[in-house]
């Protein structure tokens, strides 16, 4: 499985790409806000200073809401660097956008999928990435992994080559579901992640190491 860490801060991407277990980055106007980062072109310099830390894929959203706009900013999106995926939300101007840029052979994501119908249309369209939201589903009290392997199936029985990614990942036990179920891709937040090294069991057994060590080497 794949892990996209979901940030528009560069301390934070730089940090999971020193893990070594980064594959790629996704964003959204609303992280973007949350770095302070507003206005076209700083959020394109923004985009670029993310494609030059890490070595994998970084999605990058569009705002329009029409189809020509949709075109427009994915095409000037793309102009980046090589490494960007057009972000196109789940609607039926965004099914049209899929269905354009993968004629293309642009690589697209389409986000905001809270059902398999949805994703059904949106691997026919020729989307590269599927984005459900499972924790966005488990806040309104329905099952987000249950829809990874719904879409997973469905994706099966007519071999379609769109990745799952599994998005709006909230904790480890989410990442570890999500590796459960066959998930292509999941992107959540550095601290999800991190969470993943720890367990009382190591703490305990290594501060026991290093006890036993220094029993044995009193001068080191």
């Amino acid at each position: 499985m794949k892990f996209f860490i979901d940030t528009a801060n560069l301390a934070e991407i730089q940090e999971a790409q020193a893990l070594g277990v980064l594959d790629g980055v996704t964003t959204n106007p609303s992280l973007m806000a949350k770095e302070g980062i507003t206005g076209r072109d700083n959020i394109m310099r923004h985009y670029k200073a993310i494609c030059d830390i890490v070595e994998g894929d970084v999605s990058a959203e569009v705002i329009s809401i029409d189809l020509a706009g949709m075109i427009r900013e994915g095409e000037e999106l793309i102009e980046i660097d090589d490494k960007i995926v057009v972000k196109i939300p789940m609607t039926k101007e965004g099914v049209k956008a899929l269905k354009y840029f993968s004629g293309k052979g642009v690589r697209t994501n389409c986000t905001l999928i809270f059902s398999a119908g949805q994703a059904l249309l949106a691997a026919k369209a020729g989307a590269t990435y599927v984005s459900p939201f499972i924790g966005r589903l488990d806040d309104i009290s329905t099952d987000g992994i249950a829809l990874i392997e719904q879409i997973l199936l469905i994706y099966r029985n007519y071999g379609f080559d769109t990745q799952v990614l599994a998005a709006s990942v909230r904790h480890p036990m989410h990442i570890i579901q999500c590796a459960e179920v066959g998930a292509d891709v999941m992107t959540g937040p550095l601290s999800a992640m991190e969470a993943l090294l720890k367990h009382p069991l190591t703490d305990i057994g290594l501060e026991k190491f290093l006890s036993d060590y220094k029993k044995g080497n009193p001068n080191t």
